[in-house]
């Protein structure tokens, strides 16, 4: 088994603050453009946004797109032309099927900021008929075990459901887990496809530069190595059943996302 490993740091990222918008793009997006960080697989989109209160995304269209939102912190305001009207906090994902055509704003709701990572990926089938979903995760169901929050539309245990248990489901071959993972803990997890990625969430707080705050160690199955601290990501290629070691070596907990995937 092997497995090779490229980081993704947190200030390679696309970048831009507008003032009521402070984000970090990890794929080419808006007027960021790197062919080099173009997708990944099906994974075309990570944004890791912070919205100011009662401020947000106008009201625009998207298709052909499976568009999911993981809220951090704060509260975010999400509205479609399917009829949804929903407040979204803390341990919330939210999932939308775009396919032939939705439109939807998102705002941050209240008094505070909102923190979230926007997530899109491509659709193995065009034209579907346009679906929303959203599922909550506890903080306490996601410390130091990777919860499946996403996974492929009939897969096991997936429920074709506004509002259920267990994982959304999307239309594309990848599963996304989550976890709070304490400092001294470790998890491994097993490809189930070639391609993986890494996310390490900048909790500690907004930081354009260098990153910092948490500390986490990603091995391969060869014994490839890379460090990631806060915003940082890494792209995983190899063979499936080849197993993947994450472990925080840093004094704090770090909440990681991993995308499994073809």
């Amino acid at each position: 088994m092997s497995t090779k490993i490229v980081p993704r740091r947190s200030d390679e990222r696309g970048h831009a603050d507008h003032g009521w918008l402070k984000t970090f793009h990890t794929f080419s997006f808006a007027m960021y453009r790197s062919a080099a960080h173009d997708q990944f697989g099906s994974l075309r989109v990570i944004n890791e946004d912070r919205v100011e209160p009662r401020t947000g995304f106008g009201t625009h269209g998207h298709r052909e797109f499976e568009i999911f939102s993981y809220v951090v912190s704060g509260e975010l305001e999400h509205q479609d032309s399917m009829g949804n009207l929903e407040i979204l906090k803390r341990g919330d994902l939210q999932m939308t099927s775009a396919g032939t055509g939705i439109r939807h704003s998102e705002k941050a709701h209240g008094t505070k900021p909102v923190h979230f990572l926007q997530i899109w990926s491509i659709p193995s089938t065009k034209n579907l008929t346009p679906q929303y979903f959203t599922r909550h995760f506890t903080d306490e169901e996601k410390k130091d075990k990777w919860v499946c929050i996403v996974a492929p539309s009939g897969s096991d245990g997936v429920t074709e459901k506004r509002e259920a248990t267990g994982p959304a489901p999307v239309h594309s071959p990848l599963t996304l887990y989550a976890t709070l993972l304490s400092p001294s803990k470790s998890l491994s997890h097993t490809l189930s496809n070639t391609k993986a990625y890494y996310h390490v969430v900048q909790t500690s707080g907004y930081n354009p530069d260098k990153a910092s705050g948490g500390h986490v160690k990603v091995t391969g199955a060869d014994g490839a190595v890379v460090d990631l601290r806060e915003g940082d990501g890494a792209y995983i290629t190899g063979d499936i059943g080849a197993e993947l070691k994450a472990d925080n070596v840093g004094d704090r907990v770090a909440e990681i996302l991993l995308f499994d995937l073809e």
